[in-house]
């Protein structure tokens, strides 16, 4: 009755409902109209075609990060440093956008590696770290996201201008805005990089599903010392796998210096895109199609939750709360797990 494959799909499916039904109650139990905060949070997502355009824009990181995550995983490590990497992914991309201008075919695809460089040498670290001395790549990713912030806003400040809180803004040369997609949506920030994330993700489901590396990836995340024994390099899978991890990363960076803004503002604190992709990559199953439903619910979610204030008094910090349930939910599948298997038994 229930397939591996059947729980994979079924538990995140239940943790979301429950996450927006437990949602629901702590709405009434605040004297707030559940189905008006709902419809003000659908409304805020897809009610126009600028909501939509925002909705979708906001998606475009989260698949980054989402990859980024997941794929660490798959290897048996936690990439916690995506937010790290997510920064110096932003910040060389608007360097290399903003110094100089040149044909676009040249510039831009020279932004995005720069982006995916940066993300992956950030990685690198605490991958060579892990596979050579030891070290839990949790604590060495954690150190990193610090640095990323402080070495960014330094060197926004004192290399990349004079003083100043943000960048210069990227040359259209080095742009991944579109006017074509703005004006469709009512002039919203959405931008081509959709479909660079989309892409990535196809590259992450082959790498992974479909090659020899991929395999041996994934044998080094369910049993390492199987994977020694068996002949396979687990010092080299855990450095490439967060190189890899980090590049994904990087490009989300990318894509906000690129596509949404054009250009660094200096940060008091972290964007959260890196921290949110965990949650992502959780509910997503570390799959890639997973991963990219997941991104697309929690890009709805966000920009959602932004016009529940004004249209049904909700506070939009409750969609916090839903996440943080859903995440939960996902986190607890063996009770899911367990309630399903209680229904299979009784079903016979």
């Amino acid at each position: 009755m229930f397939s591996n494959r059947l729980f994979n799909i079924l538990i995140p499916t239940i943790s979301v409902f429950l996450g927006l039904l437990a949602g629901a109650i702590i709405m009434l139990a605040f004297g707030y109209n559940p189905i008006e905060g709902y419809i003000a949070l659908w409304n805020g997502a897809f009610g126009s075609s600028y909501f939509f355009g925002e909705t979708i824009r906001q998606v475009t990181p989260y698949i980054f990060t989402g990859l980024a995550v997941a794929f660490a995983f798959r290897s048996g490590l936690f990439n916690i440093g995506a937010e790290g990497q997510v920064i110096v992914g932003w910040l060389v991309a608007v360097w290399i956008g903003s110094s100089f201008e040149a044909p676009m075919i040249i510039h831009l695809p020279l932004t995005i590696l720069g982006a995916a460089l940066a993300g992956a040498f950030w990685g690198f670290i605490p991958g060579l770290l892990k596979a050579t001395k030891g070290v839990h790549e949790v604590i060495i990713t954690i150190m990193m996201n610090y640095i990323a912030l402080h070495l960014s806003n330094y060197m926004i400040r004192n290399v990349l201008t004079d003083n100043q809180d943000s960048s210069n803004r990227i040359a259209d040369s080095a742009s991944l805005s579109s006017t074509w997609l703005m004006e469709l949506t009512d002039y919203s920030r959405i931008h081509w990089g959709i479909l660079i994330a989309l892409f990535a993700a196809f590259i992450m489901w082959f790498l992974i599903e479909k090659t020899t590396a991929g395999y041996e990836f994934r044998a080094v995340g369910f049993n390492p010392n199987a994977s020694k024994y068996a002949g396979i390099n687990v010092k080299k899978n855990i450095i490439l796998s967060m190189v890899i991890s980090g590049a994904f990363a990087g490009l989300a960076g990318a894509m906000e210096g690129l596509g949404t803004f054009g250009y660094m503002p200096s940060h008091s604190a972290f964007t959260n895109l890196g921290f949110d992709g965990i949650a992502v990559a959780l509910l997503g199953g570390n799959a890639a199609l997973g991963t990219v439903i997941a991104a697309f619910l929690f890009g709805s979610l966000k920009v959602g939750a932004l016009n529940m204030p004004t249209s049904a008094g909700v506070p939009s910090e409750l969609v916090e709360i839903v996440i943080a349930l859903i995440i939960f939910f996902v986190a607890s599948s063996y009770f899911i797990r367990w309630i399903l298997l209680r229904f299979k038994k009784e079903g016979k």
